[in-house]
């Protein structure tokens, strides 16, 4: 009698104590669940034994990366009816162990066991990183850095689109194509930090260049780009060629505590400061002012989560940190502008763009999915798996304002304290 679907069904309703807002299609054919809802389709009983050895994020996300369960259906309705079972309950919901002095969820439990075969944990997949050394030396990061961005060109110019930003766009209006989008951004940057012909601008975390070339293109400054990525500075070094603009703009493989050439006249850090880490973000604060001349502009352009009731309570999102960006932080905005003015910056102007990174990230979706078969091919079916997965669910947390994206414009005071901002500064809209 083919009933997997059902007992799953009943199982993981007792366990969760709610009724289920998906459809199930178990590995025997059956089927279980409201009718026209998304449908969890799980393959095989090694994705159940995956989530009872790792119950919750973990274990949803390492049977979805290993292909073990996937979705029929809308992936955004999908993902935000599970969200609400997975991500959005408070810690005490989510303990298991506390969970198990309940006899009904006990008895799920047996009944899980009972579907999922032999009692033995599946091994992770291949593409979840396994930690190694302490949390932001300049080797993890470096190897962090590479997990991420080394994953190949050819796999980005998939998601990004021609303008291969890899950061929120500024967007005019939702019918904006991706890259005008993303070049208002990189202009909105331009503006704000005051770029005039004959200055240097230190490009933090250069991605593949589109930053460093516009600004040397659109507004005469040189520019320095630095990150830890080989396959990043090859394309970057790569499209500055072709632009002719070799004898301005200059990219290097170098962690940015390593840069010692300053002053610069400006400094744009633009989606890079998640990787420098809680403990370290007040030194890269200092380090950045310190290679800004007085009255020099920073323009910091970082993700933010919401504060939590005890901070000391934060974790890092477990899908994120084991197949996205290993030892990534998020911090609330209140403390990035702390540790910025810490650092003797002076913090002028906080502009929200939330909205923006989730048009941003369904228009990467949406590139993702109308060449998914050539993205397995280049990045493997469980790394697309992973981009897809992580790209949508994003979307949907910063349209839910889980997270934000902010940027940060401050200045390095002179000794006379004038900012060098025109009275209503803000002019670059």
């Amino acid at each position: 009698m083919s009933d997997a679907a059902l007992r799953l069904k009943n199982h993981l309703e007792r366990l969760l104590g709610n009724p289920l807002p998906v459809r199930i299609r178990a590995w025997d054919g059956s089927q279980a669940g409201p009718p026209g809802a998304p449908v969890l389709v799980v393959r095989n009983r090694r994705a159940v034994r995956r989530l009872l050895f790792k119950p919750g994020e973990l274990g949803l996300a390492r049977a979805w990366v290993a292909g073990d369960l996937d979705i029929d259906g809308d992936l955004y309705t999908a993902l935000g009816l599970i969200s609400g079972l997975v991500w959005e309950r408070d810690e005490d919901s989510r303990s298991l162990s506390g969970a198990l002095r309940d006899p009904r969820v006990r008895s799920a439990v047996r009944g899980l066991v009972q579907l999922g075969g032999v009692p033995l944990p599946p091994a992770p997949p291949r593409e979840e990183v396994r930690r190694r050394g302490h949390l932001h030396t300049r080797r993890t990061d470096r190897r962090a850095v590479s997990h991420h961005y080394d994953v190949g060109n050819d796999f980005y110019e998939i998601v990004l689109g021609p303008s291969m930003v890899y950061s929120c766009a500024y967007w005019d209006s939702p019918r904006s194509t991706l890259e005008a989008a993303q070049r208002d951004k990189l202009e909105l940057v331009c503006r704000k930090l005051g770029l005039t012909p004959g200055q240097r601008l230190l490009d933090v975390g250069c991605g593949w260049g589109s930053m460093a070339v516009h600004a040397a293109r659109e507004h005469g400054v040189s520019v320095v780009g630095v990150t830890l990525s080989q396959e990043q500075a090859a394309y970057a070094r790569k499209r500055v060629a072709d632009e002719g603009l070799t004898d301005r703009v200059e990219i290097r493989v170098q962690d940015y505590r390593d840069v010692t050439d300053g002053p610069y006249d400006a400094i744009a850090s633009i989606g890079m400061a998640e990787h420098v880490g809680a403990d370290r973000y007040l030194g890269y604060a200092r380090d950045l002012y310190a290679l800004l001349k007085p009255g020099g502009r920073l323009l910091n352009h970082q993700i933010a989560r919401r504060p939590e009731r005890e901070e000391t309570t934060y974790h890092v999102d477990e899908f994120i940190d084991a197949y996205v960006f290993p030892d990534g932080e998020l911090a609330p905005l209140g403390t990035t502008v702390t540790q910025l003015e810490r650092a003797r910056l002076e913090v002028r102007d906080v502009e929200s763009i939330r909205e923006h990174y989730g048009l941003t990230l369904r228009r990467w979706v949406a590139n993702l999915e109308a060449d998914w078969s050539l993205a397995q091919r280049i990045a493997g079916p469980g790394r697309a798996r992973v981009w897809l997965l992580y790209i949508a669910a994003c979307a949907l947390a910063f349209e839910r304002n889980r997270i934000g994206v902010n940027q940060i414009l401050a200045v390095r005071p002179p000794a006379s304290g004038a900012s060098g901002l025109p009275l209503r500064a803000r002019t670059w809209n």
